[in-house]
C-alpha cells in the first residue's frame, strides 16, 4: 500500500481572501475549481461550501468555507471542515482501513460525498490533528455501496463491515 504526503486543508470564514493570501503575497498558483468535480449536496449528504486550491506544483493547499455541521450531517464523527486537515493519498483505501481497523483506530468514512473522484476517510492522530487518506475513484466505482471492484485483476471488498468481519471484527 503505497502512501504520498497530498494536500494542507485550511478553513476560513473568508475563502477568498485566504486565497487571495496564498497567491498574491506567498506567489502560488491557482488551481481552477473544475480540477475538483464535486458531488451536489443534498440534505443527507454532501458538502457546498466554497472551496479554493493553490499550489507550489508539488503541494496542494485546499481552502474551505468553515462548516460545523458537516459530520453531524453524515452521522459521522470526525468534521474535516472544522478546523482543516493534512491529506495523504493512498493506493489501497481498503487496505488502509483494515489497517486503521486493526490499530482501534476510529475514523469518518465519508466515501465520494465530498469529491466525485476520491473515497476520503479522516480520523485524528494521537494530539487530535484531523488526517485525510484519501484513494482516486473512477466514477463507475461506488465505494459508498457493499460491492467488491476489480481493480487490476484483483478484487477489494470496499464495505467496513464485510471486510472487517474477514479480520475477526464486528
Amino acid at each position: 500500500m503505497k502512501l504520498e504526503f497530498h494536500h494542507i486543508n485550511f478553513v476560513s470564514e473568508d475563502v477568498d481572501r485566504l486565497h487571495d493570501f496564498y497567491i498574491n503575497t506567498l506567489g502560488l498558483s491557482d488551481i481552477p475549481i473544475t480540477s475538483f468535480p464535486r458531488p451536489d449536496e443534498t440534505k443527507e449528504t454532501g458538502y457546498s461550501g466554497k472551496i479554493r486550491f493553490a499550489t507550489d506544483g508539488k503541494m496542494q493547499m485546499h481552502l474551505a468555507k468553515k462548516n460545523l455541521d458537516v459530520a453531524f450531517k453524515h452521522g459521522e464523527i470526525i468534521n474535516p471542515v472544522e478546523r482543516g486537515h493534512i491529506a495523504f493519498r493512498t493506493d489501497d483505501i481498503a487496505a488502509f482501513m483494515a489497517m486503521l481497523d486493526g490499530k482501534g483506530i476510529h475514523y469518518s468514512n465519508y466515501g465520494t460525498a465530498f469529491a466525485k473522484e476520491w473515497h476520503q476517510v479522516f480520523f485524528h492522530d494521537p494530539e487530535g490533528n484531523i488526517v485525510e487518506v484519501h484513494q482516486e475513484v473512477t466514477s463507475k466505482q461506488t465505494i459508498n455501496e457493499t460491492t467488491t471492484q476489480e481493480i487490476e485483476d484483483s478484487k477489494i471488498i470496499t464495505d467496513r463491515s464485510v471486510w472487517s468481519g474477514l479480520f475477526g471484527e464486528s
